[in-house]
C-alpha cells in the first residue's frame, strides 16, 4: 500500500512538472512532537504566534483573554503541554488541548446568569474547512439555527458567533453538504464540510441567467472570478485577454474614457455583420461601454457561452458568443458586511515617439530637397547653425511640439463603499463607486485662458439590489444600475492634437511671440510659407477651446420568482421586465486664435536681436462659441419563463420555456430621420430540455425561434437549434482506481445553428433606396443639359435574411489530482447567408452607382483553446495557484460574389481583415538597377526608392513585364490576432500574497503609415527613427528600414507594400501585484503594461499599426488599500 501511494505521488509531481513551470516550494516548521520557543522581550501573543508558526497547533481565544502590553523572555523547549505550562504559568489563563487546537480563557470564575435570563449566550469561535484538502473555506455561511443571527467565515476561514449552550448551528457553503452542530458546552469548533456533487454542479450560469449542473452541462461554457477581473484599469475589457480561453482581446489606446480593449469571442466569424458578442447584465442587454464602466467589485458571477448548445437560445443575437454578468445579492446576516476600497494610480505611456531637433530637420529637408532635385528653397546653413546654437528662439525656433503638448504621467484615483446584509425576508447589496481619471495633455490653456482642456473624467457608479421574499414559495427582486460619467475634453479631439504634432515642422514658427504690451491677445506663432496657407500651430489649436460632455445610464430589472410545486414538484415561474436608458449631452465651446509670422529681424552684433511681426489672416476675439449636442436611446425588455428541475432516483430532468420582447428607441433621432425615429423591435421564443443519468450520461438540446424587424415579411423569424451530448468517464466505477491521478474526466460535443440580424449596419436593408436629388439625365444637342432627378442608390430584395452560423464543438474536461483542471475544446463555425453587395453584376445592366445586395458569401472560423489552472493549499501558511489559457481562431472566406481579374486575388481562401500589399524587393541601388527593372505602379523612381516585385510573372508566369496594380496580394496575417494567451501564478504565504500575469498574441500584423516626412502642402515632422534608419546618399543600404527622403509625397514609397508590415505579436507582464493582509485590511501594490517583449519596439505593438501618434496604452502602477468590517 505504502508503495502504491509513493508511485501515486511521483506521478502527480511529474505531471505538474510537465504542465506547468518548474517550482520547488519549501515549508519548514516543527512537525514533530518536540516545541522550541525562543524569544526576547516579546508579548505573551508573539509567544503564541512563534508556536502557531512552527507546529500544527491553532489557538482560539477571546478578545482580552490575552494580554498584549507585557514583554519578557521565552526560553522554553519540549512537548506541547511543558512549553504551555512554561508559557501561562502565574497569568491568569487556562488552556484546553483538543486535537490540534488549543482554547484559551480566563481563570476567572463568570457570574451566574438568573434563570429568568434565559440561557446565557457565549462567544464560539470556529474554523471550517474542506474535509477532503484541509483547506480553508471562506465565505461559509454559520447560522443560529431556527434564528436570525448568523456570520460567515473570513479568508482563513474561521468565524466568531454568539450562541447557547442548547443552540444548533447551521453551516453551510455553495458546493458542500450543510451541516447542524450542536453548541453543548464546546466553545471552540472545528468543522469539515464534504462536497455535495449535487451541488457542486448547480453553479454555472448559462443561458438567460439560468444555473446548470456542472457535471451535466455539456455546452462550452468559460467563468472566470470576479477578483482576478481587478485589475489596476477603469475599463473591465482590458482584463480579459489571456485570463478568459476563446476571448481574443487588443487594447489599441490608452485615452481615459476610450481605453476600453476591442474584443471577440472565438475571433471572427463574419466580413460585414456585426462580430461583437451579446452582453448581458442581470438580464438585460447592454453595451460594451456599459460593460467596462461596472466596478469588479460589484461582480457575482461572470461567464462566457461560447458553442451553439450555449448561446443558440438567444438565436438571431447569439451568434457572436454571450457574455452574461450577475451582481451580487444581499445574504442573511446578523451584521452586514461593510467593505472599502480606495486605490490611487499613476500613469505612463507605454512609449513616447521620438522627434528630431530643428537643426536636423533642416539638413534632412535639405537632403531630400536634393533627392527629389525639385529645387524648392533650401535652409540656409546661417539659420541652421543658428537653430543648433539656440539663439533667439523667436527668430531660430526649435519647438519639439510633442513636448510642448503632453506630459509625462498622468493621476487617476478610485473609491469604492459596499454595503451587504438582510434578515430572512429581505435582503440587499448595495455599492458606491467614484472614479476620476486625466489626461497626459499638459494644460496650456490653463497657461493663457481660465478653462481646462486636458482630460478629465469623473464616473460615478451605483448598484442596489433588493431581494424580498414576499413568502416561502415567491420572491420579488429589484436590481438597479446607474453610471453617470462628467467629462471634459480638448476642443478639437485628442487624436488631432497627435496629429498635429506630426503634421507640425519645428522650425517654422515658435508656440508664440512674446506680449508687446499693445495687443490685447495671445500672438500665437504662424507661417504662410506653405502654399500661402497657414501651418496649425498645435500648442494653439489644442489650447483655445474644450469640450464639456455628461453621459447616464440607468439599467433597472425588476424580476419575480414563483415556486409552483404545488402544480407538480420541480415546477417555477420566472418573469422579468428591464428599462435601460442611455443620454449624452455636449456643449463644445471652440475658440479661434490670432496668428502672427515673423516679418524681419536684425542682429546688433551684441548676440541680441531686434525683430517684427505681423498679423496674418483674420482678427478674433478671445470669446468662445457654444453648440451644444444631445443624443440618446432606451430600451425595453420582457421575459417570461417556465421552467422544470426534478430528480428522480439518478435521473435528473430539466426543461425551460422562455418568451421575450425587446424594443429599442432612439431617443433624439434629429430632424427628418423618419427611419432613425421608429423602434427597433424584436421577439422570440426560446426552449431547452436536457436529462442525466447518474451524472455519467448527459443530453441536451435547445431551440431558440426569433423575429427580427430587419427583413421582409417571411423571413423576419427563423429557427435555430441544437444539440448536445456528454460522456462523465470518471464516473464509472471502473474508473475509480484511477481516481487519484484523474479526479474527473467528461467529454462533450455540441451542434447547433445560431443567427446574426446585424447585418451592413442598416435597418430595412431588404428596401430600394432611392435618392431624391441625385443625378438625372444628360441631354441637348451638344450634351450639355442636365437634369436632376430620383435615381435608386440600393435596389431591393426582399429574400435578405440574417448570417446563419453552424457550430460544432468537441471538448474534454479533465481534473488531475483533485488540483489540476485542465479544459481542451476544438470548434469550427461555418457561417453562411453573410451579406454581401454583389460584384459579379456587370454595370451595363444599371449597377454602375445603383448598389445590390444579398446573402452571397459564406465564411468559415475554427480553432482550438486550453485552460488550465491548479489550485494547492501545501499547509496553513502557504497556498499556490496557477492559470493558464491558449486559444486560436483561424478564419477564412469560403464563398464571395467576385470577378478577380486573377486568381491570387480572390478573397476566398483569405482570412478577413487583411490588407491588399504590394511585395517590396529592396530599395533600387542605381540607375543600373533602375533599367534593368520593370516599370512599376506609373511611377518614376530613382535609387533609394522601393523596389517590388511583379507577382504576376514572378510567382505566377503570366507574360506582363510591367509592376502595376494587378501585382498585389494579401497580407501575411490579419490584424485581429490568431492567437491569445496568458499565464501567471498566485502565491499566498501567510498573511503576504504575491501575484503575476503574462499575456500575449501572435499571428497577426499591421501597417506602418502617415508618418512620411514634409509632403506636398505642408511640412511634416521628421521622427527620429526615421532620421536614423534612411536611405541616403552617404548611406546606400538597400536593406534600410526607411527608404530614401522626399520633399513631396512620394506615392512610389507609400503604398501599402511588405516593406511597412510589421509582425505585431507580443508578450507582456500584463499585471503584478504584492500585498499585505492583516486582520481585515489589505494593502496593496500593483501594476499593468510593466514589460513589453516584442520584435517590433517603435511603439507598444498592441496600440497596432500607423504612425504611433495616437494616445499610447499606458503603464500603470497602483497602490491601493481594502478594508472589511463584520467579515468574521
Amino acid at each position: 500500500m505504502k508503495n502504491m501511494h509513493f508511485s501515486n505521488s511521483i506521478l502527480r509531481y511529474a505531471v505538474l512538472l510537465i504542465c506547468f513551470l518548474p517550482m520547488a516550494l519549501y515549508a519548514h516548521g516543527a512537525q514533530g512532537k518536540r516545541i522550541i520557543l525562543k524569544g526576547q522581550s516579546i508579548t505573551m501573543q508573539q509567544a503564541i504566534q512563534l508556536i502557531e508558526e512552527n507546529s500544527q497547533y491553532t489557538f482560539f481565544f477571546k478578545s482580552g483573554v490575552v494580554a498584549n502590553d507585557e514583554k519578557k523572555d521565552y526560553d522554553c523547549e519540549g512537548d506541547i503541554n511543558e512549553v504551555l505550562r512554561k508559557v501561562f504559568s502565574n497569568s491568569g489563563i487556562d488552556y484546553v488541548i483538543k486535537n490540534n487546537e488549543i482554547i484559551l480563557k480566563s481563570a476567572k470564575a463568570e457570574t451566574v446568569q438568573q434563570k429568568s435570563q434565559g440561557p446565557k449566550k457565549s462567544e464560539i469561535v470556529g474554523v471550517v474547512v474542506d474535509a477532503n484538502t484541509g483547506e480553508s473555506i471562506i465565505g461559509a455561511s454559520v447560522q443560529i439555527k431556527g434564528a436570525a443571527t448568523g456570520v460567515i467565515t473570513n479568508i482563513d476561514g474561521k468565524f466568531t458567533i454568539m450562541a447557547a449552550p442548547s443552540d444548533v448551528i447551521l453551516i453551510s457553503y455553495v458546493g458542500y453538504t450543510p451541516k447542524e452542530i450542536k453548541i453543548g458546552s464546546r466553545k471552540v469548533l472545528s468543522i469539515d464540510l464534504n462536497e455535495d456533487a449535487k451541488q457542486l454542479e448547480e453553479v454555472v450560469i448559462t443561458a438567460y441567467g439560468t444555473g446548470q449542473k456542472k457535471a451535466s452541462m455539456v455546452g462550452s461554457v468559460e467563468s472566470i472570478k470576479p477578483t482576478e477581473l481587478k485589475v489596476p484599469s477603469t475599463n473591465l475589457s482590458t482584463a480579459f485577454a489571456g485570463r478568459l480561453a476563446g476571448v481574443i482581446a487588443v487594447q489599441k489606446s490608452g485615452q481615459p474614457g476610450a481605453d476600453g480593449a476591442n474584443f471577440w469571442i472565438r475571433g471572427v466569424s463574419t466580413m460585414n455583420g456585426v462580430t461583437d458578442p451579446l452582453i448581458i447584465l442581470d438580464g438585460v442587454q447592454v453595451s460594451s461601454s456599459d460593460l467596462n464602466n461596472l466596478d469588479p467589485e460589484i461582480i457575482d458571477s461572470f461567464s462566457i457561452l461560447k458553442d451553439a448548445t450555449a448561446t443558440a437560445m438567444y438565436g438571431t443575437r447569439g451568434a457572436n458568443g454571450v457574455m452574461i454578468v450577475t451582481t451580487k445579492s444581499g445574504m442573511n446576516l446578523d451584521k452586514p458586511i461593510i467593505n472599502f476600497r480606495m486605490e490611487a494610480q499613476m500613469s505612463q505611456p507605454t512609449s513616447t515617439p521620438k522627434f528630431v531637433d530643428g537643426a536636423t530637420y533642416m539638413e534632412l529637408f535639405n537632403e531630400a530637397v536634393n533627392n527629389d532635385n525639385s529645387g524648392d528653397v533650401l535652409y540656409s546653413q546661417d539659420r541652421i547653425d543658428g537653430t543648433r546654437a539656440g539663439l533667439n528662439p523667436y527668430i531660430y525656433p526649435n519647438v519639439n511640439w510633442y513636448d510642448e503638448l503632453f506630459k509625462d504621467a498622468s493621476y487617476s484615483e478610485k473609491f469604492n463603499f459596499n454595503i451587504r446584509g438582510g434578515g430572512k425576508r429581505v435582503d440587499y447589496f448595495s455599492s458606491i463607486s467614484v472614479n476620476h481619471e486625466s489626461g497626459m495633455l499638459k494644460n496650456r490653456s490653463k497657461d493663457f485662458f481660465s478653462y481646462n482642456n486636458n482630460i478629465e473624467i469623473m464616473r460615478y457608479n451605483f448598484q442596489n439590489n433588493i431581494n424580498a421574499k414576499l413568502s416561502n414559495s415567491s420572491k420579488l427582486s429589484l436590481r438597479l444600475n446607474v453610471q453617470l460619467r462628467d467629462m471634459t475634453t480638448p476642443n478639437q479631439g485628442v487624436g488631432a492634437i497627435f496629429t498635429n504634432a506630426m503634421n507640425t515642422s519645428p522650425v517654422e514658427f515658435p508656440v508664440y511671440f512674446p506680449d508687446d504690451g499693445e495687443t490685447p491677445y495671445i500672438k500665437w506663432g504662424a507661417t504662410e510659407r506653405v502654399n500661402a496657407d497657414y501651418q496649425t500651430n498645435p500648442v494653439a489649436q489644442a489650447a483655445t477651446g474644450y469640450n464639456k460632455g455628461f453621459q447616464s445610464t440607468v439599467i433597472a430589472a425588476l424580476e419575480f420568482n414563483q415556486k409552483l410545486d404545488f402544480i407538480t414538484e420541480g415546477l417555477s415561474f420566472k418573469a422579468l421586465a428591464s428599462f435601460k436608458n442611455w443620454s449624452s449631452s455636449e456643449n463644445k465651446r471652440e475658440g479661434k486664435w490670432n496668428k502672427f509670422a515673423l516679418t524681419g529681424y536684425e542682429d546688433d552684433g551684441n548676440g541680441g536681436y531686434t525683430y517684427t511681426t505681423s498679423r496674418i489672416g483674420d482678427e478674433y476675439t478671445t470669446n468662445l462659441t457654444a453648440k451644444n449636442t444631445n443624443s440618446g436611446d432606451r430600451r425595453f425588455y420582457l421575459e417570461g419563463m417556465v421552467n422544470y428541475s426534478r430528480t428522480f432516483g439518478e435521473h435528473d430532468v430539466n426543461a425551460m420555456l422562455i418568451y421575450s420582447q425587446d424594443e429599442l428607441v432612439n431617443n433624439t433621432p434629429g430632424d427628418g430621420n423618419f427611419i432613425g425615429s421608429l423602434p427597433q423591435r424584436k421577439q422570440g421564443l426560446a426552449a431547452r430540455a436536457s436529462y442525466a443519468y447518474a451524472g455519467k450520461y448527459m443530453a441536451e438540446v435547445n431551440v431558440g425561434y426569433n423575429g427580427s424587424e430587419n427583413f421582409a415579411k417571411g423571413h423576419r423569424f427563423g429557427l435555430f437549434p441544437s444539440i448536445a451530448a456528454g460522456y462523465n468517464i470518471s464516473e464509472e466505477s471502473f474508473f475509480k482506481p484511477l481516481k487519484n491521478v484523474v479526479s474527473k474526466l467528461k467529454l462533450r460535443g455540441s451542434w447547433g445553428l445560431v443567427g446574426n440580424d446585424q447585418i451592413n449596419g442598416s435597418r430595412f436593408i431588404y428596401m430600394s433606396q432611392i435618392d431624391l436629388g441625385g443625378k438625372g439625365f444628360t441631354t441637348g444637342v451638344n450634351q450639355n443639359v442636365t437634369y436632376n432627378g430620383p435615381v435608386y442608390q440600393r435596389y431591393a430584395n426582399e429574400d435578405i435574411t440574417w448570417e446563419v452560423g453552424e457550430k460544432i464543438n468537441f471538448g474534454v474536461d479533465l481534473q488531475l489530482f483533485h488540483s489540476l483542471d485542465l479544459t481542451f475544446d476544438i470548434f469550427r463555425e461555418n457561417r453562411r447567408d453573410i451579406f454581401q453587395e454583389k460584384g459579379t453584376t456587370p454595370t451595363y445592366m444599371g449597377t454602375a452607382t445603383t448598389k445590390v445586395y444579398g446573402n452571397l458569401a459564406a465564411m468559415r472560423n475554427q480553432g482550438f483553446e486550453l485552460a488550465a489552472s491548479y489550485n494547492k493549499q501545501f499547509n496553513k501558511n502557504w497556498f499556490v495557484s496557477f492559470k493558464g489559457t491558449f486559444t486560436y481562431a483561424h478564419n477564412e472566406i469560403t464563398k464571395y460574389d467576385e470577378s478577380p481579374k486573377y486568381p491570387w486575388q480572390s478573397k476566398i481562401g483569405v482570412s478577413a481583415n487583411k490588407n491588399a500589399i504590394y511585395i517590396a524587393d529592396g530599395l533600387f541601388i542605381d540607375a543600373a538597377d533602375i533599367a534593368n527593372h520593370q516599370q512599376q505602379l506609373g511611377a518614376a523612381v530613382i535609387p533609394g526608392d522601393i523596389k517590388y516585385i511583379n507577382i504576376s510573372r514572378d510567382w505566377y508566369g503570366y507574360d506582363d513585364n510591367l509592376t502595376d496594380t494587378d501585382d498585389w496580394v494579401w497580407a501575411k496575417h490579419p490584424g485581429v490576432p490568431e492567437i491569445v494567451y496568458g499565464f501567471g501564478p498566485s502565491i499566498k504565504w501567510k498573511n503576504l500574497d504575491f501575484s503575476f500575469f503574462f499575456q500575449g498574441i501572435a499571428r497577426t500584423s499591421f501597417m506602418v503609415k502617415d508618418f512620411h516626412p514634409f509632403g506636398d502642402s505642408m511640412l511634416r515632422n521628421v521622427l527620429s527613427w526615421v532620421a536614423d534608419e534612411r536611405w541616403s546618399p552617404d548611406n546606400q543600404n538597400t536593406n534600410a528600414t526607411y527608404p530614401r527622403l522626399s520633399r513631396k509625397t512620394n506615392n512610389n514609397n507609400n503604398k501599402l507594400s511588405s516593406y511597412w508590415e510589421r509582425n505585431g505579436a507580443f508578450l507582456k507582464l500584463k499585471n503584478a501585484e504584492i500585498g499585505y493582509t492583516y486582520k481585515n485590511m489589505r494593502l496593496y501594490i500593483s501594476g499593468s503594461n510593466l514589460m513589453t517583449f516584442a520584435p517590433f519596439d517603435l511603439w507598444d505593438p498592441e496600440q497596432g499599426g500607423g504612425s504611433g501618434l495616437s494616445y499610447p496604452t499606458q503603464r500603470v502602477f497602483n497602490i491601493g488599500f481594502q478594508m472589511t468590517i463584520n467579515n468574521k
